[in-house]
């Protein structure tokens, strides 16, 4: 592939990318789509004279920077949640009221304000002021019984009634295109099958003689997570790990076939999949981001099997 100059990357999206490596490859007006294996563009061009090889480059590293960071989000989300749920139960929950009202304050807040990040984040200032002022009263610091395993079973179950793909469409459609808005998004729609799993595994392990043994010598619940619980159930988070970059992976591409989520400087296979709706002749269009996502799919398939057996 003849090398090609362009603007380059800046800022910290350029450090897991290639030195030089351009946001968007200057389309060549002379090579408007020109099959694979030519002289200067081995993979092919597009209908706008856009280099394949590049195009598949700048998307792997999309999709890294996108379905990576966003599995931890969710795999962190699901393990708090699903420990909490596990451990606590439906009776060993106590929420300050200051903490409870403060927290539905800023939940409005974002809600109200989503579209525009900067006033969401703002939102925090009336809440923390609600907290700090409702800690100085004798009301704020006392707390409620919570059900934490109902409150989680059922958010978990509400977002799963809503197919995931319209979920992710829901929320794209009133934010801006962002790439750290999208990794936020896929991270907080996806925890719901790791909390899941981290319960499962919680309730196996506090139903063990040893830890109603270290319950009545009265070690604190924190040292029971950290020491007994955690180490025993991070191996569902392993094998969960594989599994959830795929389904980021494919949703990701779907987002950006549909021409949404990401701004439109960012390449993405999605993206260089849905140029062959300009030119359907282009087969080349097809074959090459369709096998580097096969392929991607497949290897992670194949360390879950390892990991499995």
């Amino acid at each position: 592939m003849a090398p090609v100059a362009g603007r380059h990357l800046v800022g910290p999206g350029a450090a897991g990318s290639p030195i030089g490596a351009p946001e968007i490859s200057p389309p060549d007006l002379t090579s408007i789509n020109q099959p694979p294996f030519g002289p200067s563009h081995w993979l092919g061009t597009d209908s706008q004279g856009l280099d394949v090889g590049v195009a598949l480059l700048l998307g792997a590293r999309t999709l890294v920077l996108v379905s990576v960071p966003a599995t931890l989000v969710a795999l962190l989300l699901g393990a708090a949640m699903g420990s909490a749920a596990g451990f606590l139960g439906n009776s060993g929950g106590r929420l300050p009221r200051r903490a409870a009202v403060a927290g539905g304050l800023a939940l409005l807040g974002f809600a109200a304000l989503a579209p525009y990040w900067t006033l969401a984040a703002a939102a925090l200032v009336p809440a923390t002021a609600v907290w700090w002022l409702l800690g100085r009263t004798r009301w704020g610091r006392q707390a409620w019984g919570f059900p934490i395993d109902a409150a989680v079973l059922g958010l978990a179950t509400l977002l799963e009634s809503v197919p995931l793909l319209i979920l992710v469409l829901v929320a794209v459609a009133v934010q801006r295109p962002s790439l750290g808005g999208l990794v936020a998004l896929l991270g907080l729609s996806c925890w719901t099958g790791p909390a899941r799993l981290v319960r499962a595994a919680t309730l196996q392990t506090v139903a063990q003689p040893y830890l109603e043994a270290a319950r009545a010598a009265g070690i604190p619940g924190w040292q029971l997570l950290r020491r007994h619980i955690w180490p025993n159930t991070r191996h569902v988070l392993l094998v969960r790990l594989p599994l959830t970059v795929a389904l980021l992976v494919g949703l990701e591409t779907t987002l950006s076939f549909l021409g949404v989520g990401l701004p439109p400087d960012v390449g993405s296979w999605g993206r260089l999949l849905a140029a062959v709706r300009l030119a359907p002749t282009d087969w080349w269009l097809v074959a090459w981001p369709g096998t580097a996502l096969v392929g991607t799919i497949l290897s992670l398939q194949n360390i879950i099997n390892r990991r499995i057996h």
